[in-house]
């Protein structure tokens, strides 16, 4: 049976797993990201992941990485000015230096909704959006049951919707809809620290808490709306930080979108919270290996 490593960068951590064909994970590891080293750091830590699987390299038919920024196929350079600020990293070429496995990447939105798809709230279907809203929001789409990348790779970016015609400056630097619906718009209008402390404080029934997170519902509901008339997928996975939040933003956002979006599209779009959390980007970047593997990615 084929084994995989999937590795998923993030702005502060990186996770390392070996995945098998059916989606169970042998082994995995998580540590804190190394921005100067990090090349080198998924080497090391696929290599532990190995050893603790009990498997050798000319066991994993292919890696894949997911990586939170855009990944330009044709070059195989990575944008992630999060992690190495604003050049581009030629990253394929470097990762394959150092790993004995074909390497296959992508950006992040896009492990999200494989993820899902694979083994998530979303499992089998063929036209699914995934919707990150943490600090940011971007979405990966699945549509005739594969990835739509876009003429870049910069499909997805809907952080950028238009959804408000006063053109604040800080739509300018984020985008309308990541400035008024993401983590840090949540914290703002709560005047708290974080969003968490948001949605801490509207489950012990802070009345000002609560309404922040109804405004922020309705934000969403209209870029979920605007997803669902283009679109027109059978599901949206909500996931990222902020949607720990759950039920508190999840059924005021499925009420307002049905208000916005066309009708019979909004009628038999499901809007489901991720099911997979956090490994939804790692078990994506592994499924991503295992299609490489196959011709299908």
């Amino acid at each position: 049976m084929s084994c995989v490593i999937g590795v998923d960068l993030g702005g502060t951590k990186i996770a390392v797993a070996a995945v098998d064909a059916e989606g169970r994970v042998r082994a995995r590891r998580k540590a804190p990201i190394d921005k100067a080293a990090t090349v080198a750091q998924i080497a090391g830590l696929a290599g532990q992941v190995l050893d603790e699987a009990g498997l050798a390299w000319p066991e994993i038919a292919a890696a894949g990485v997911a990586v939170p920024g855009i990944y330009f196929a044709e070059t195989g350079s990575a944008w992630a000015p999060n992690l190495w600020g604003a050049d581009k990293v030629p990253l394929r070429d470097e990762l394959q230096q150092h790993l004995p496995a074909p390497v296959v990447i992508d950006c992040d939105r896009a492990a999200y909704v494989l993820g899902e798809q694979w083994l998530g709230a979303a499992r089998g279907l063929t036209e699914v959006v995934f919707l990150a809203v943490g600090t940011g929001i971007g979405a990966g789409i699945i549509t005739n049951g594969r990835l739509c990348r876009g003429a870049a790779g910069i499909a997805g970016a809907v952080g950028w919707f238009a959804l408000d015609p006063r053109k604040k400056e800080i739509y300018r630097q984020v985008g309308c809809f990541e400035a008024e619906a993401a983590g840090p718009a949540v914290a703002r209008r709560a005047a708290a620290d974080t969003a968490e402390a948001v949605v801490a404080a509207a489950r012990q029934g802070d009345a000002h808490a609560r309404h922040v997170l109804e405004e922020t519902a309705a934000w969403l509901a209209m870029g979920v709306a605007n997803i669902v008339s283009i679109l027109n997928p059978q599901m949206v996975v909500l996931g990222g930080g902020l949607m720990q939040a759950g039920e508190l933003l999840l059924e005021p956002l499925r009420r307002e979108m049905l208000e916005w979006a066309q009708p019979q599209a909004a009628r038999q779009a499901r809007i489901e919270l991720t099911q997979l959390g956090e490994d939804a980007g790692l078990l994506g970047a592994a499924r991503l290996a295992l299609l490489q593997e196959t011709g299908a990615v």
